[in-house]
């Protein structure tokens, strides 16, 4: 499909500058621009290309102002990056799946399965779930027995949902994610072996919820391992037993979290950082990439490091270990006189 700039920019709500009615059919990098195109101009390192480049459309920001001619045709919006989420969402393929149940499908006795739901082959649902309205469930999904799953939401091929499992609206669950299985709950028995404890609790998923590829999220012991709306978990990250995640909080990459840890809202989690179970972090913290958080952590601070530390302390810290040796030789030298 080919769409014009005037087109494109009633979606985004932005006004056109150049030929309204140039074509383009695919979005591009900005880097690779070329005729046909669709990019936007979101960060300042990037505003060369808008001249060496010449994608036929370039999403900008209201206040650009170019330094040379630009051949380009300009859609000028409020936020480049919000215009450009919703062209890529306007653009992607996905998001027009097909549609209905798979013969090769399996839907347990007492389950209901919502209006315009589509179930792939070999997809799998247990006894007594709710599927909502619009939800689709790819091919190789399992979902055990006495779950509810929100009207809106995806599960992509592989995903595997244990018993009891509570997912809301218009989530997104990518492949390999693992939602439910054990926590990891063991007691020693006093002669070096373990006794597994029973893990009764299950994990409950709330509205606008996003957990990525080979993600596991641990059911509770007792209660439940809650992500409260619009969380987003990337790839390769892992939710112990009982923790709590507020709304909006963020975390990317290899992210571990342990057992009954609570995590406010807004939060955001940068790769490889770790945290201890039993401890609070508050509202609108940032958790720098590879911390070890050992520690609660109170609202509104920046932290980083191993163990991590507020963010101006821990750079007086790296300034010191970068010196130590030097600081070292003074030491040696103040010794001996």
């Amino acid at each position: 499909m080919q769409y014009t700039a005037n087109e494109l920019a009633k979606i985004v709500k932005g006004t056109v500058e150049g030929d309204g009615n140039v074509k383009v059919w695919k979005p591009c990098k900005i880097e690779e621009g070329e005729e046909g195109g669709i990019t936007f101009l979101g960060n300042p390192k990037y505003t060369h290309y808008i001249y060496e480049r010449h994608a036929s459309i370039v999403i900008v920001n209201k206040t650009f102002q170019p330094e040379h001619e630009i051949p380009s045709t300009l859609i000028r919006v409020e936020n480049p990056y919000m215009a450009v989420a919703i062209l890529l969402h306007f653009f992607n393929n996905r998001n027009k799946p097909p549609k209905g149940r798979s013969w090769r499908s399996s839907v347990g006795r007492g389950s209901h399965i919502g209006k315009k739901c589509y179930l792939g082959p070999y997809a799998v649902v247990g006894r007594h779930c709710k599927i909502g309205d619009n939800v689709k469930i790819y091919p190789h999904v399992y979902v055990g027995d006495n779950c509810t799953i929100g009207d809106g939401t995806t599960l992509y091929s592989g995903v595997k949902i244990y018993e009891g499992v509570e997912i809301g609206k218009n989530c997104i669950l990518h492949s390999g994610a693992v939602i439910g299985a054990d926590g990891f709950g063991f007691a020693p028995t006093g002669d070096g072996g373990w006794n597994k404890i029973d893990q009764i609790g299950n994990v409950v998923l709330e509205d606008n919820v996003e957990v990525g590829a080979n993600t596991c999220i641990d059911r509770a012991t007792m209660g439940s391992t809650i992500l409260h709306q619009g969380v987003k978990v990337d790839n390769l990250c892992q939710v112990a037993h009982n923790v709590v995640i507020g709304n909006n909080t963020a975390m990317a990459s290899q992210v571990g979290i342990a057992g009954s840890c609570k995590v406010g809202s807004n939060c955001i989690i940068a790769g490889q950082a770790g945290i201890v179970g039993h401890i609070v972090v508050g509202d609108h913290v940032t958790i720098g990439a590879q911390s070890g958080v050992t520690h609660s952590v109170p609202s509104d601070v920046s932290i980083f490091g191993s163990p991590a530390m507020e963010a101006s302390k821990r750079r007086k810290v790296e300034v010191l270990v970068r010196n130590i040796e030097q600081l070292a030789k003074r030491i040696d030298k103040l010794e001996k006189k």
